[in-house]
């Protein structure tokens, strides 16, 4: 039996069971909801960020505040906060960077109330010029003090430094891993692929780096099979939903490569280390992201990434997985549309949503096209 699957197995762990883990060891956690915030900061005050990316499931108390055409992410993430599921934690920080989070920022402080801290993180859409992070920097020093009065603990500009070392190394480790799981299609599924990386928004990141640095010394011993089946590269917000990755692997597709929100968006842009002022370093990363349909982008250089990532990793095709009722990934699409199709990639859409019952119709659409291609 390979050592990879073994190693895999670290992986299976439920969110969950790490909040309670985390509780039995006295530490205090933070909710982070969804995309670039400065978890580097929670860290540092000796907290655990957690990914809050909404959840598979009905919107029953939501609707209260939503109406049925709105971001799945925010009104799961909304419902989990009206049941009591964020309950646990003890903070709660959401980024500002669409319409659908302004409204979910200021909803949730409203139904989580006293019980659980709000962090609100404002963002300067001009995040490039230096007034752009001169405001990103001014409002990451109020996170900073609202996380200091929950930890009870002083946030030093040497810690930060020393969590931002931390993720940069764990976000080295996460590309390597894509690199090494493109490889290894036959041991790294598309389901085992997305467990693997979006882990890392739960997990204590020290703790993630270690099992994942296991993982890829495992893969790395591994000999290289061609793959007799499709390569595809993945785009969109997030598809860790349940099902829709099988779908991938009965069609026999490969993810070798991906530009996904919940994946690796996360850690493909590094924050400048060893600086005099760690603060303005996570503000001016902002900045730097690149290709983000949430990010001010007007040279949307998300189309060429995307060639870029097909011709690299010998892709034959891209799915976008669009998320149902998403704006900014919406208004991207016509863009890189016409982008691959004038290098002539193949393309397909599907459309998924937290709250479907079944994924039928994602199922014969990428049926259909995995016989195309």
């Amino acid at each position: 039996m390979s050592n990879v699957l073994n190693v895999l197995e670290k992986f299976n762990v439920k969110r969950s069971d790490l909040i309670k883990e985390y509780k039995a060891e006295g530490k205090k956690i933070i909710g982070c909801s969804p995309y670039h915030l400065p978890v580097e900061l929670v860290y540092a005050g000796g907290m655990i960020p957690m990914g809050i990316w909404g959840s598979q499931g009905e919107v029953v108390l939501a609707k209260q505040f939503f109406p049925a055409f709105y971001c799945s992410i925010v009104q799961r993430s909304m419902e989990m906060a009206l049941n009591g599921t964020l309950d646990v934690l003890d903070g709660m920080m959401v980024s500002i960077q669409c319409d659908s989070l302004k409204a979910f920022g200021q909803n949730i402080k409203r139904a989580i109330g006293d019980k659980v801290p709000y962090i609100h993180v404002a963002m300067a859409q001009n995040r490039k010029i230096e007034c752009g992070i001169d405001f990103n920097e001014t409002q990451y020093r109020k996170v900073k003090e609202q996380l200091e009065k929950i930890s009870g603990n002083i946030i030093t500009d040497e810690a930060v430094n020393e969590a931002i070392k931390l993720y940069n190394k764990s976000k080295v480790a996460m590309q390597e891993f894509v690199q090494l799981a493109a490889k290894c299609p036959h041991l790294i599924t598309p389901t085992k692929r997305s467990l693997v990386l979006t882990l890392a928004n739960s997990m204590d990141r020290k703790k993630y780096l270690e099992i994942l640095t296991e993982l890829n010394e495992a893969l790395r011993a591994e000999e290289e099979k061609e793959w007799d089946g499709i390569k595809i590269v993945t785009t969109g917000i997030y598809t860790s939903l349940d099902g829709l990755n099988e779908i991938f692997e009965e069609n026999k597709m490969a993810i070798v490569d991906d530009e996904v929100a919940e994946e690796s968006r996360q850690f493909r842009t590094l924050v400048d280390e060893d600086t005099d002022n760690p603060i303005r370093a996570l503000a001016k990363y902002l900045g730097d992201i690149e290709g983000c349909s949430l990010m001010y982008d007007p040279d949307k250089k998300r189309s060429d990434m995307l060639i870029e990532k097909v011709k690299k990793s010998g892709a034959d095709a891209v799915v976008y997985i669009q998320a149902k009722f998403c704006d900014p990934e919406e208004f991207d699409y016509p863009i890189f549309k016409k982008a691959l199709a004038k290098e002539g990639i193949k393309l397909v859409m599907i459309e998924v949503d937290q709250q479907q019952a079944n994924l039928e119709q994602a199922r014969t659409a990428l049926q259909t096209f995995a016989e195309m291609l």
